[in-house]
């Protein structure tokens, strides 16, 4: 029997219930027992020892006395209850280390993840740790009475399941439950449950027999031993019936942004032992929240005022002044109001008013102005040590047909006066000439008719030195006396060149007296204006022209700075269908480099190519170097300024600050000529509301604003001339539909329409009138003006007739009996009753009359009868005046 008892040990426990199935009723461990009957007979069964359903554990006193009434129990001998005491010490030692070493490590890890934020909340943990250490020394302390009390017995009736991981001979031996490894969340931040008495279930009535315990034990409620989680979960099973309703799981309180850490069961939810943590992000934000909400406490209370720099400009929003100021939008409001000034949230208030309510609520004032964006772009002062010789810049300026550009052909051994429409020059040209001893000179070439009076005030403000060319067969002429004016104005020296001085009437000396009269003194006649006679197609005199230009700009000592950002003036711009806007500048400080970006009137754009006066691309232009330059976004104003800046940001807002001011300007120059309503209303009523709109599109900028000057001078007192636009480039359909809708016609100087253009041109009915030369576009505006002006009544005086005697006719009343001493009376003319040379009445004729018959006409030296429309004061010795009116054309 005991080889049957040993191998019966041996065996594994018999159960088709799987290994780790968690719930009710499961077997905890199996062993065999032998029983034995009458006559020698023994029978061995197997024994499985499962799982109850009350809240005691598996291991009570009660178990123990079931399983040893089951198996029949004896006396444990002195060296098994030695053993059992040496399992029982070296576990609970191992579970103390475990404990130990887990607690350690939970405190390192408590150490790396916890901020300086929670501090206090570490103080509470350590002191909840310290109270459950309190507790496991008091469950070590029963545990260890539990075992004294445990040796004194010799004899225990009832026997359980021996818990050893070594099989104990002649012992039901039950391996120790396998330990569950803690989630790291547990590990590192929960904190260790105290210790609570475990209470005993209460034993159903069907085990009647069973013997109460002697005492009752304090047990750990661990949470990471799955057995336990398992019976937790388990509903209990009771003998009377069904499984007990299952309870809800406690979820996160509203309100709750905490994370938790590790499971939470429905006692531990009740019990107030979910303990959970806030990342620290969470608390980072928490603090800032808490900071500034202190922060505008303090400014509420008045604690702390912060004074602000404010900036104000022109005008300004309530709203954005209450932004500003940090203040609220009511107390702002509330201050304007003790002021007078009654204001929204959204309407506008000047700057002074503005600066009143930031100096009342304690604040520093900065104004600014939208021209602020302007600030800077001329650049420093120049040192004169870093000031460099530059060639000299002449303007031509003079007479039309005085032979300016061939003067300047002469120069250049070019021949730019035969591509010139007319014969005239148009437009500003700009060159550079190179002398055969090395030296530069930039020449100007300056239109000379009436028209391009701003061409010539251009070329005069920008220019060192003007040479005044006067032919000598012509003398002095207004465009001459314009020239000198500009020139004075612009505080430029004067070199006189008589040109012509090869034909046969010419006189150089009539020229230097006349120029006597304008404050021109040569020095031929001791004065201190250089004077030269030069002939530009005999080539005769140009030698001396270029010494005393280099001899004036030698007195001048003309020097810039080659080494900074350009700076210069925009001499003309044009519109190029191939290139885009083409404008061409004069270079005065610095070096315009390939890619720079530049500020140009109201435009800017990145210079694509730089373009010299004989057509070759360079990539960078000195002082004095007059190029064109391709890459503008529009075609600029010429005459206009041109800086370069750093970037694109700046270039765009100067621009956007211009073209704004210039669009103002504009459009109070419209409403300016418009007037009131009330008056343009009484003008159409009284038929004097009578215009001539035009549209000009030019070849270059300078023509457009020249046509435009001289068109406007064309106005009548009766027919007002409208400019709609003047613009380079050629014509689109969109300017075709804006003549269209102005009724205006096209002026095109030197332009073309495109194919669309004069397709809807022809369909819509607008007239486009093509020029080359600026005085036909006058002759032919100032026809149409004088086409819508009314014509005029014009007094005929017809003859006198002398009353020699009134008669009284019954019905007709008084008829003055006359002799015609001059000229003719005729039917229905206009008279005029004179008295003693006075004029006493001013009417019509309504009866003429020879004898007795009506006439049309009496000659002089005849009598008649007259009679006069609704008078009769009638005289002998009254002069009568005949007169009849005819309309004559404007």
């Amino acid at each position: 029997m005991s080889e049957g008892k040993d191998q019966d040990q041996g065996k594994g426990r018999l159960s088709l219930r799987p290994a780790g199935r968690s719930e009710v009723g499961r077997t905890v461990d199996a062993g065999s027992v032998r029983q034995s009957f009458s006559h020698g007979r023994s029978k061995v069964v197997q024994v499985e020892v499962r799982k109850k359903r009350g809240p005691g554990t598996p291991g009570s006193a009660g178990g123990r006395g079931a399983g040893g009434r089951a198996g029949g129990g004896r006396t444990l001998t002195a060296a098994e209850l030695a053993m059992r005491q040496r399992v029982l010490a070296e576990q609970t030692k191992a579970a103390a280390e475990a404990e130990r070493r887990e607690a350690e490590r939970r405190e390192q890890e408590k150490i790396q993840i916890l901020s300086a934020a929670e501090e206090a909340r570490r103080r509470e943990e350590d002191e909840k740790r310290a109270a459950e250490e309190q507790a496991a020394a008091a469950a070590e302390a029963e545990d260890a009475e539990r075992k004294s009390r445990i040796d004194s017995i010799k004899q225990i009736e009832l026997k359980g399941p021996v818990v050893s991981a070594v099989p104990i001979p002649g012992e039901v031996t039950l391996a120790p439950p396998v330990s569950r490894l803690k989630p790291l969340a547990e590990r590192a931040i929960m904190p260790a449950r105290p210790l609570k008495p475990a209470t005993p279930r209460p034993q159903p009535a069907a085990g009647a027999g069973a013997e109460a315990p002697a005492a009752q034990t304090l047990r750990l409620r661990g949470r990471g031993t799955e057995g336990e989680d398992e019976q937790r979960r388990a509903p209990s099973r009771r003998p009377g019936g069904g499984a007990p309703p299952n309870r809800k799981s406690a979820g996160p309180r509203k309100g709750d942004s905490g994370r938790r850490a590790g499971r939470i069961d429905v006692q531990a939810a009740i019990e107030g032992d979910d303990d959970k943590t806030r990342s620290l992000a969470s608390v980072r934000r928490q603090r800032e929240r808490e900071r500034r909400q202190a922060e505008l406490e303090r400014l509420r209370a008045d604690q702390v005022r912060v004074v602000r720099d404010v900036i104000l400009p022109e005008t300004i929003t309530v709203q954005e002044l209450a932004n500003r100021m940090a203040a609220r939008q009511g107390e702002v409001i509330k201050a304007l109001m003790k002021n007078g000034v009654m204001a929204t949230v959204t309407q506008s208030i000047d700057a002074d008013t503005a600066e009143l309510i930031v100096e009342e609520f304690g604040h520093r004032v900065r104004r600014v102005s939208e021209s602020d964006v302007e600030l800077g772009i001329e650049g420093v002062e120049d040192q004169p040590e870093e000031l460099q010789s530059r060639p000299p810049v002449v303007t031509v300026m003079g007479h039309v047909d005085h032979g300016k550009t061939s003067l300047l052909d002469a120069l250049r051994t070019t021949d730019v006066a035969a591509g010139e429409a007319g014969g005239i020059t148009q437009h500003i040209g700009a060159y550079q000439v190179t002398l055969k001893s090395g030296a530069k000179i930039t020449f100007l070439d300056t239109p000379g008719h009436e028209a391009f009076t701003a061409m010539r005030a251009r070329g005069a403000s920008i220019t060192d030195v003007v040479v005044l060319v006067v032919a000598a067969d012509d003398g002095v002429m207004p465009q001459t006396i314009e020239a000198i004016k500009h020139a004075k104005a612009a505080n430029a020296p004067i070199i006189v060149a008589i040109n012509k001085i090869d034909k046969p009437g010419a006189n150089p000396d009539r020229v230097r007296q006349e120029l006597l009269n304008h404050e021109i003194v040569v020095e031929s006649m001791s004065g201190d204006v250089q004077d030269v006679e030069v002939s530009a197609t005999k080539r005769q005199g140009l030698d001396q022209l270029e010494e005393a230009i280099l001899l004036q700009a030698e007195i001048l000592d003309l020097k810039a700075n080659p080494d900074r950002s350009a700076e210069g003036a925009v001499i003309e711009s044009r519109l190029d269908r191939g290139r885009g806007s083409v404008a061409s500048v004069l270079v005065q400080k610095g070096t315009l480099h390939k890619g720079d970006i530049v500020v140009a009137g109201s435009e800017w754009g990145r210079v694509r190519a730089l373009i010299d006066d004989r057509g070759r691309q360079v990539a960078d232009a000195t002082p004095s170097m007059p190029v064109e330059i391709l890459g503008l976004t529009g075609v600029p104003s010429a005459g206009a300024p041109f800086v370069v800046v750093e970037n694109e940001n700046r270039a765009r807002e100067i621009c956007e600050f211009r073209q704004r001011k210039l669009k103002e300007h504009q459009v109070a120059g419209q409403v300016a000529a418009r007037g009131t309503l009330d008056q343009m209303l009484a003008r159409i009523q009284a038929g004097e509301q009578k215009e001539v709109a035009v549209l000009i599109k030019a070849d270059v900028q300078g023509s457009a604003e020249a046509i435009q000057t001289t068109v406007l001078k064309l106005a009548h007192e009766e027919v007002a001339v409208r400019v709609l636009n003047a613009t380079v480039g050629q014509i689109t359909e969109s300017d075709v539909q804006f003549a269209k809708a102005s009724d205006a016609i096209i002026i095109a100087f030197n332009v073309r329409a495109t194919a669309q253009a004069r397709t809807l041109a022809q369909r819509e009915g607008v007239e486009i009138r093509y020029y080359s030369i600026i005085y036909q576009v006058a002759d032919d505006v100032e026809q149409l003006v004088r086409g819508k002006i009314a014509p005029k009544h014009r007094e005929k005086f017809l003859g006198y007739a002398e009353i020699r005697k009134v008669f009284e006719i019954t019905k007709v009343g008084k008829v003055a009996g006359c002799y015609i001493t001059e000229g003719v009376v005729k039917r229905g003319c206009g008279v005029r009753l004179l008295r003693d040379g006075v004029v006493i009445h001013e009417g019509d004729l309504s009866q003429l009359k020879r004898f007795k018959d009506d006439v049309k006409e009496v000659a002089k030296g005849y009598e008649c009868g007259l009679s006069f429309a609704g008078y009769n004061d009638l005289r002998e010795g009254d002069v009568v005046e005949c007169f009849e009116s005819e309309l004559v054309p404007a």
